[in-house]
């Protein structure tokens, strides 16, 4: 479905959601960096802490895979 509606999408677009995709995909990475901190700190001890890191490393990984739909000459938009 991504693949989709990204090939109706035109340049313009597709420019404005990789950025918007880029600063998603850097809030989440700061985010796993503060839940592996604290995870470390609790000696790999919270479960609330796995699952919410678990959670950020897939949504990471679905704007990631978006990322590479956008880019679908296999340049940097």
């Amino acid at each position: 479905m991504i693949a989709t509606y990204q090939k109706i999408m035109n340049d313009d677009e597709k420019g404005k959601r990789f950025l918007e995709l880029i600063d998603d995909q850097s809030n989440i990475q700061w985010g796993i960096v503060s839940k592996l901190t604290a995870l470390i700190s609790s000696e790999w001890k919270s479960e609330d802490l796995k699952n919410e890191l678990k959670s950020l490393v897939e949504n990471h990984t679905k704007i990631t895979k978006e990322l590479n739909s956008l880019d679908d000459n296999g340049s940097i938009l």
